[in-house]
């Protein structure tokens, strides 16, 4: 009997659904704990490994073969197919998460090693050895590549986390199924039991994906305190929104980005003072704020004439029209003929050639991650000098200078060393605490000491005190962050572990 369509259609299927396990638990490892780079890179090294204990410990099988085979591809599709519901609901309710998550990636991964030996000494007598090794590893490669690609682009937006691990879990039971029927001939005893499981493990799965969404609610409900009444995933992110007695709260990927309860201080804090140091300013450039709340603060002006805010995630620009509370709260800022949205990349906007603004309003999440780290380097602030005005005043976010004192400095010495004049300074904001940013010009200056009338917290005394650096907020030595070693990164990834 050739079985070598078995072999193609496994390898590649093993590659596909290994790859997808690995990346889902990354992915869910950032989302509920940060860190990215350090979680990333560990689940990376313990599955790897755990393909070679996987392979190693298939060295110790002599018989049964078929069988073994069909039992590991039951046990990756049960354990990987609830692997992002599981990991969900144990960082909510247990206290030793990473024992959880690093055992369900280590022994998925033993589990994949163990089963492209197993293919490939079931299927020897079809193939010379070298045609047998090429093959494997071709099909092996190009499921990989299908994983990597699919993942981000259609797996995660279109079905989620917990849909895609149920689904790729059905796969491998699936194929663990009809393997009972296609190596028939080699499974010595009764097959009937191994379809019977197999069978109970397909209806779990689909049970599990016809309730992804309670499971997602489940699991949600544990990581946020409060009552959640709007999520979505996107090709970028997961939104989600809570609401407590004091207000709503939008999260990005888990991490709060503000309430509505004291997101005034925030945004009052980080464009007014670049507003007033402009004079009055025509045309006003916001990169990110998606939210809408510091384009609110912008159109407060009335010499501003146009707007032109730059946010990647089209997802986030809309959530005004889909959250009603959220377009009362930015005063549907959205809706004013002066407001042009680019749903674009920062950097790819800022590369091109446009219009030059008086004011910028850089209001990106803390750089959590490679990704978001590219966006406070000194290539990114060049770039970002090409669309100001000589004179041309920017406001930048800059994480909180108590919380990430070195993340925060660095940003200041990063700006310094694009070229611009940078004077930092702070405001404390109940739902985050003590919070930076950075006012910057192209030439020196001094911050201005008198703030529009009619706002709810800055006044002129208050305007003067942010910019009073206490000692516990003093500068550090840290090195500049470019391109091409990303140190804010690992600065804000040391500091923040330390309040997890």
């Amino acid at each position: 009997m050739n079985r070598t369509p078995l072999l193609f259609l496994n390898v590649f299927i093993i590659a596909t659904c290994g790859l997808v396990y690995e990346l889902l638990a990354g992915t869910l490892a950032s989302y509920v704990l940060g860190d990215s780079i350090t979680q990333f890179s560990f689940i990376i090294g313990i599955y790897l490994f755990a393909l070679g204990v996987g392979a190693w410990l298939s060295g110790f099988l002599t018989t049964g073969l078929a069988r073994t085979f069909v039992e590991v591809e039951l046990g990756v599709g049960i354990l990987g197919g609830l692997s992002a519901p599981l990991l969900f609901l144990s960082f909510a309710r247990i206290n030793y998460f990473h024992v959880v998550l690093y055992g369900v990636v280590f022994t998925i991964g033993v589990l994949v090693g163990l089963e492209l030996p197993l293919l490939m000494r079931i299927v020897k007598d079809q193939l010379d050895f070298k045609e047998l090794v090429s093959r494997v590893l071709t099909f092996d490669y190009i499921g990989a590549l299908v994983a990597s690609v699919l993942f981000p682009i259609f797996l995660v937006p279109k079905l989620g986390l917990v849909r895609t691990s149920l689904v790729f879990g059905i796969l491998n039971a699936a194929v663990a199924l009809w393997g009972t029927w296609l190596l028939r001939p080699l499974i010595l005893r009764s097959v009937t039991p191994l379809r019977v499981r197999a069978a109970f493990v397909l209806l779990l799965l689909t049970v599990g994906l016809i309730k992804a969404d309670a499971l997602t609610s489940l699991a949600e409900d544990g990581l946020f305190a409060d009552e959640i009444v709007y999520t979505r995933t996107t090709p970028y992110q997961r939104i989600v929104v809570t609401r407590s007695r004091a207000g709503f709260q939008l999260f990005l990927n888990g991490h709060l980005q503000f309430s509505s309860a004291d997101e005034y201080r925030y945004h009052e804090a980080l464009v007014h003072p670049a507003m007033t140091l402009a004079g009055k300013p025509r045309r006003v450039l916001i990169l990110g704020g998606g939210d809408g709340l510091a384009l609110r603060e912008v159109l407060k002006h009335p010499a501003v004439e146009a707007v032109t805010l730059v946010d990647l995630d089209p997802d986030m620009t809309e959530l005004s029209e889909h959250f009603g509370p959220l377009a009362e709260l930015n005063r549907h800022a959205f809706a004013d003929p002066r407001v042009q949205v680019v749903n674009q990349d920062a950097m790819i906007w800022l590369e091109e050639q446009g219009p030059r603004f008086d004011v910028a309003i850089v209001d990106f999440p803390d750089p959590n991650s490679f990704a978001l780290g590219k966006l406070y380097t000194t290539r990114f602030y060049r770039l970002l000098r090409g669309h100001l005005e000589t004179d041309g005043a920017v406001a930048i976010q800059s994480t909180s200078p108590l919380f990430s004192r070195r993340s925060f400095w660095c940003i200041v010495r990063t700006l310094e060393a694009a070229g611009f004049s940078a004077r930092p300074y702070h405001v404390a904001v109940p739902s985050f605490g003590i919070w930076g940013f950075n006012l910057a010009r192209l030439a020196p200056f001094e911050p201005p000491t008198h703030a529009p009338p009619g706002l709810r917290f800055l006044t002129d005394s208050a305007l003067t005190a942010m910019f009073n650096m206490p000692a516990d907020l003093s500068p550090l030595p840290v090195e500049v962050n470019r391109l091409d070693n990303q140190i804010l990164v690992r600065y804000y990834d040391s500091e923040w572990r330390r309040w997890e």
